[in-house]
């Protein structure tokens, strides 16, 4: 979920990889991992929570605090994936790889010499992870099959469907064919390159325009239609068929407009629009099919193209983890019917989804009824 400027950067620390060579070939010195250790001293093991898009580390569902709080007994680290705006990130790091060539696999490298060689971590009890966090426990159970022992994959997949590469194009193209984007752009080329003058803040430049824009297009998806239509975005809500008045509360919205521009466009206005971007196309080239051990497989590319279906049942038959795929029955873009195809292949997995109408946002922890229902459905699933 998007963060607006709002945001409290408290605990936060940063370890500083002194040279890292990406997928792409690029290496840049002094990479920066941002993270939060939750509990170290705990003995009971270590949880890897890697942020969602849009997601600050302050802001991501922990699990570690009442009355969700399964995982309080555990050391917690909850990472920033690279590309956030608190790890190494266009927006702050010179030289960063363009949209379209971050990978996930770089983030899951950059993690493991995170907890390898700065935080002294031997093994993991588990990754959870949602939205693009889940992608990327994906991604850990397949590139370290023997270095984690659980993965908690919520509002995810393995592989980013084609419908869901799609549903991507809409915002990015808002953002990117907005005239204050393109200005935007020409101006920091022009700065790269020692010409002309701006004369004011650059870290408070930005495409307002492309990026509300952006987040308009986006809000659409974020819930399901029963969601829309029952007008969960409002103070109240229609009890469902069978229910006696409302177990949840809505988001206290007045109208849908409201809903738009403050549950969406301005939380995304609050982001550099190349942070949003790299992140956006690494989302879109997702597939755990392409980082099997010891096979040698091309790069994903931009362009909608399906990668190798039998690469793919390999990747997760590989996967020595135990994965609990907890995907929501009515997500927009990460529909359940995917995630029961890659249970299919895995060795160890259970298909447990979220019955909820809140789509997406049931994973990111926004209904109190969704999020006790996965704090205990993740207990039981890290003490069986």
């Amino acid at each position: 979920m998007p963060t607006s400027d709002a945001y409290d950067a408290t605990g936060i620390e940063y370890y500083a990889i002194p040279s890292f060579t990406f997928t792409s070939g690029t290496t840049l010195h002094e990479l920066k991992v941002a993270y939060k250790s939750i509990n170290p001293s705990s003995t009971k093991g270590v949880v890897l929570i890697p942020t969602c898009y849009g997601g600050r580390i302050n802001t991501t569902l922990s699990f570690t605090t009442a009355p969700h709080d399964c995982l309080k007994d555990y050391h917690v680290v909850v990472v920033a994936m690279l590309g956030n705006g608190e790890s190494s990130s266009p927006s702050n790091k010179p030289l960063f790889p363009m949209p379209g060539e971050l990978h996930y696999q770089d983030c899951i490298r950059a993690q493991h010499q995170l907890l390898t060689e700065h935080l002294g971590v031997k093994e993991l009890e588990a990754v959870v992870g949602f939205s693009m966090g889940a992608q990327q426990a994906y991604y850990w159970a397949v590139m370290y099959p023997h270095f984690v022992k659980k993965v908690v994959p919520i509002c995810g997949s393995a592989r980013t469907s084609p419908h869901n590469y799609a549903f991507l194009e809409g915002p990015i193209g808002g953002l990117t064919n907005a005239i204050d984007y393109v200005a935007w752009t020409q101006m920091k080329e022009k700065k790269r390159r020692g010409e002309g003058e701006f004369k004011g803040d650059w870290e408070k430049l930005r495409p307002e325009r492309g990026l509300r824009a952006f987040g308009r297009a986006y809000s659409a998806w974020l819930a399901s239609a029963t969601w829309f239509r029952e007008r969960w975005w409002s103070k109240r809500g229609e009890a469902r068929e069978g229910e006696k008045g409302n177990a949840d509360a809505g988001l206290g919205f007045k109208d849908v407009e409201e809903f738009i521009v403050k549950a969406s466009e301005e939380a995304f206005v609050s982001w550099d629009a190349e942070d949003l971007l790299v992140l956006g196309r690494m989302w879109q080239m997702g597939d755990v099919g392409r980082v099997v051990p010891g096979e040698e497989m091309e790069v994903a590319t931009l362009g909608g193209g399906v990668g190798d279906d039998e690469m793919f049942r390999k990747a997760l038959a590989s996967v020595q983890a135990d994965v609990l795929v907890m995907p929501c029955r009515t997500d927009q873009y990460f529909p359940p019917e995917d995630s029961e195809i890659e249970v299919k292949y895995l060795k160890k997995g259970t298909f447990a989804p979220i019955e909820s109408i809140w789509g997406h946002l049931a994973g990111a922890g926004m209904n109190e009824r969704d999020t006790k229902w996965m704090n205990g459905r993740i207990a039981s699933f890290l003490t069986s």
